[in-house]
């Protein structure tokens, strides 16, 4: 039996556009428009981030498998330039912005929420053989 990700991780971004979409709702219900501002963005940030790392894991991979000569160093200063300019770019967004750090910060947790979604679904949906 050979295992394919490559669906689980397709439906992920599905998954957190619904999270999202409910989360600001529910932001919008309990806090106003301030709130409703806030979620999307760190939900936002959530589905960069969760591209930003998924390029990063299948980059590794195939590093990890190809022969050594033809591996590059600034491969990975290249995928730590990267992460270094998202974490900067959300800190300074929400901090001159002055949207709510706390709701950002919930909007951003759609990622792992929506993984664990997945994983319950696998769970699941798996075929026993």
């Amino acid at each position: 039996m050979e295992l394919n990700f490559d669906e689980g991780i397709a439906r992920v971004p599905k998954i957190i556009a619904v999270l999202g979409l409910l989360g600001t709702g529910v932001a919008a219900w309990l806090g106003g428009l301030a709130w409703a501002l806030a979620f999307p963005v760190g939900a936002g940030a959530a589905y960069f981030n969760f591209r930003l790392i998924e390029r990063a894991v299948d980059r590794l991979g195939r590093l990890a498998t190809a022969e050594p000569a033809k591996s590059r160093k600034a491969s990975g200063v290249w995928m730590f330039i990267q992460f270094a300019v998202f974490v900067l770019a959300a800190f300074v967004i929400l901090r001159i912005s002055g949207f709510n750090v706390r709701v950002a910060m919930c909007g951003f947790l759609v990622c792992p929420g929506a993984v664990m979604i997945e994983i319950g679904y696998e769970l699941i949906t798996y075929e026993h053989s």
